[in-house]
């Protein structure tokens, strides 16, 4: 099989691989200078809406920061909806970006701007060209407060208003994984976890309860009981894992303190369900003088690897597949019922970094497999 960029049917072909990639990497650059951390999304939003709508791409608001376009492409064939998250964390000085031949530096690009500019390409390309060599419908749902924890998601609410997405025969959420498919995703569980003990003057430990010696006994026990465990689904392994990212406890250097909480964070694999997942981590954490509280919990994403389109776009790109070893919107998508894999230009090690970049190549090749794809 030829490989993307070589003589292919799709609507990007007449572009040599220089031109794509200025016209990306300068999309990219002109998305990531819009300021557009999370719940401050919506200039961002209103200009890639106007961007689409002046080239001719059938793009509405849809509200609450969501951009949503009907199928581009011919009157038949499956639907494929390109995924993007319009935010991004905070800013480290890497705003406005910068850029030179061969990389867009600054907030977002890699996660996930980048792959939104590729979006946006793809289908104004689309637009422009009709259904001419398209045997897939396109389509873009855009959306924000991706970066937060998924009860402030405005997409599970905007699949609920916008139910012609649940037609989509697979959604492509444009995470960053380099240009490989990762199937699935974990679910991702937040909880404080509380040790209660008795305050006491540190002069006179015995007349107290140390609560930070009951949480590091906790933590001890945890590690032993909670080891990383495989889980393999189509093939792909992925890791279950129990971690405790935060602790904060203490009242004076002269006093023993009654109170220490701990942040627990609980990734658990396809599979296993949201309920199931607490009720472990409950009996984990349930020694004498202690009490855990659910703060979120994120349910794991179905493995779609073995899904006939996602074959398809495999072969077309000939991309590894991978786990996603990490929570991501898949998971809202696979929920009601849609099929969705991540794949995305993005390298995952340039996500969320001071100097955040992503490649014009990565670029690139991502829009030319995209093409590829809509287009055999």
């Amino acid at each position: 099989m030829a490989a993307p960029g070589d003589s292919l049917p799709g609507v990007l072909q007449h572009l040599s691989d220089a031109e794509l990639g200025e016209r990306l990497a300068t999309r990219a650059l002109e998305l990531v200078d819009i300021p557009s951390e999370s719940r401050d999304e919506d200039r961002l939003a209103a200009h890639a809406l106007g961007v689409l709508e002046a080239g001719g791409v059938p793009a509405r608001d849809a509200g609450d920061t969501c951009v949503v376009t009907d199928p581009i492409g011919p009157a038949t064939g499956p639907l494929v909806v390109l995924g993007g998250h319009f935010d991004t964390v905070p800013a480290q000085d890497n705003r406005p970006g910068r850029r030179d031949a061969q990389t867009v530096h600054g907030l977002g690009s890699a996660d996930m701007l980048g792959a939104v500019a590729v979006a946006i390409e793809v289908a104004l390309a689309a637009a422009r060209g009709g259904s001419d060599g398209m045997t897939s419908r396109l389509g873009l749902c855009l959306f924000g407060r991706e970066e937060l924890g998924v009860a402030e998601s405005a997409l599970t609410p905007l699949l609920g208003r916008e139910r012609a997405l649940l037609d989509a025969d697979l959604v492509l959420m444009m995470e960053p994984t380099d240009n490989t498919v990762h199937a699935g995703c974990l679910g991702n569980i937040n909880a404080t976890w509380s040790f209660q003990g008795r305050s006491g003057h540190s002069a006179r430990p015995w007349d107290a309860d140390n609560a930070i010696e009951r949480a590091a006994r906790g933590i001890v026990r945890l590690a032993g009981a909670a080891p990383p465990i495989e889980h393999v689904f189509d093939g792909l392994t992925f890791t279950e894992v129990v971690s405790v990212t935060k602790i904060a406890g203490g009242i004076a250097e002269n006093v023993i303190p009654d109170r220490v909480q701990a942040h627990v964070n609980h990734r658990y694999a396809p599979g296993t369900s949201p309920q199931d997942a607490e009720a472990r981590l409950h009996a984990l954490c349930g020694g004498e003088g202690e009490s855990l509280q659910i703060t979120s919990n994120a349910p794991s994403g179905a493995v779609c690897a073995a899904d006939p389109l996602v074959q398809r776009l495999i072969a077309c790109g000939d991309l590894e597949v991978a786990p996603k070893q990490a929570w991501t919107p898949v998971a809202e998508f696979t929920a009601v019922g849609i099929s969705a894999v991540n794949f995305g230009p993005g390298a995952p090690r340039h996500a969320h970094q001071r100097d955040e970049q992503i490649s014009v190549e990565a670029l690139v090749r991502c829009a030319r497999t995209l093409d590829a794809f809509l287009s055999t």
